[in-house]
């Protein structure tokens, strides 16, 4: 495979995928923020309907925050095994600016893996709790209603 290929899947494919995986994070937790600020809990007569309403969309934020790094990873180690093709088919002077670029390429791998994790763990663990306190105040509205 040759080398600038295998540059373009790193550059556009790993990193395309995570900008790919970042956009529906954001699209998921807009959209559950404002499910959640409108949610009207008088409508639900059956808890586990709520529940289903209020669950949905948050399993693909924790396979996002789960998987970004991994994604990241597989371009770090991509790039590092580039690096080592490089400077293996250098003969006699190792051209330690392209070196150079191909381990900013892993590490910006990586970056972009964990800029992608974090805002999606953190979105879902904090619209977890939303979903958690509204199944509650629920519990509470129907526990004083007796219905």
């Amino acid at each position: 495979m040759p080398v600038e290929t295998l540059k373009n899947i790193i550059d556009y494919g790993i990193i395309g995928l995570l900008i790919l995986m970042s956009l529906a994070t954001f699209t998921y937790a807009f959209e559950r923020l404002l499910f959640y600020r409108n949610i009207d809990l008088s409508t639900y007569a059956d808890q586990r309907i709520l529940r289903l309403d209020l669950e949905r969309n948050l399993g693909p934020l924790a396979t996002i925050g789960s998987s970004a790094p991994y994604i990241g990873l597989l371009g770090t180690v991509l790039a590092i095994i580039l690096t080592f093709y490089i400077i293996g088919e250098q003969k006699n002077a190792v051209d330690t600016g392209e070196v150079m670029k191909n381990l900013a390429l892993a590490l910006k791998a990586t970056a972009a893996g964990l800029v992608v994790a974090i805002p999606a763990t953190i979105f879902y663990n904090l619209l977890g709790d939303r979903a958690e306190r509204l199944l509650t105040r629920w519990e509470i509205l129907y526990a004083e209603s007796g219905a």
